[in-house]
């Protein structure tokens, strides 16, 4: 006899950072607001973030984002506390401009280069990171920018940052837990 064994996918996928819900926390001096389901920093020499108010341990997290010339923004994954920093988090760049080009666009600051040269200025463009155990893969436009194993942070906090001066949009901001 064949004994078959099904295992049934608990994934389940939900929206964060959504307009009508207060699943998250706002920190610093960036200027934060929801416009047509566009969730939208601006800031003027100045930095400011939001954060999720629940950790997350192994996901995918999948968004699209719009950043202007200026801005210095990014994806911060597993943070170990209620604040960001490339230190306690992970931190996945939206910067194409970057004055060091191994941070920019794609990059998990001070951790990992990244793999591929994406273009993202002035459009909007998705990012699709997965988080499991060790292992953080990114990838921009479907285009593979990160893959590195890490042991230093195994859960936390997601966050979205906008800093220096200008304006990112993010919008259909989907977390699936694995």
């Amino acid at each position: 006899s064949i004994l078959a064994i099904v295992i049934l996918s608990c994934n389940t996928s939900h929206t964060i950072f959504d307009e009508n819900t207060d699943n998250y926390i706002v920190g610093g001096g960036a200027n934060w607001t929801f416009e047509n389901g566009e969730l939208t920093g601006q800031v003027d020499d100045t930095s400011g973030y939001v954060m999720t108010k629940v950790p997350y341990t192994n996901f995918i997290l999948e968004l699209e984002f719009y950043p202007d010339s200026t801005i210095n923004s990014g994806v911060f994954v597993r943070c170990s506390g209620s604040d960001i920093s490339f230190t306690d988090c992970y931190e996945i760049n939206i910067w194409d401009l970057h004055p060091n080009q191994d941070y920019r666009t794609g990059a998990i600051v001070m951790k990992m280069n990244p793999l591929s040269r994406v273009e993202t200025i002035n459009r909007w463009n998705t990012y699709k990171i997965k988080c499991v155990d060790d292992h953080i893969e990114a990838w921009v436009n479907g285009v593979l920018t990160a893959d590195m194993h890490d042991k230093d942070l195994e859960s936390g906090y997601i966050g979205l940052q906008a800093a220096a001066t200008g304006t990112i949009k993010f919008r259909d901001i989907k977390v699936t837990s694995l």
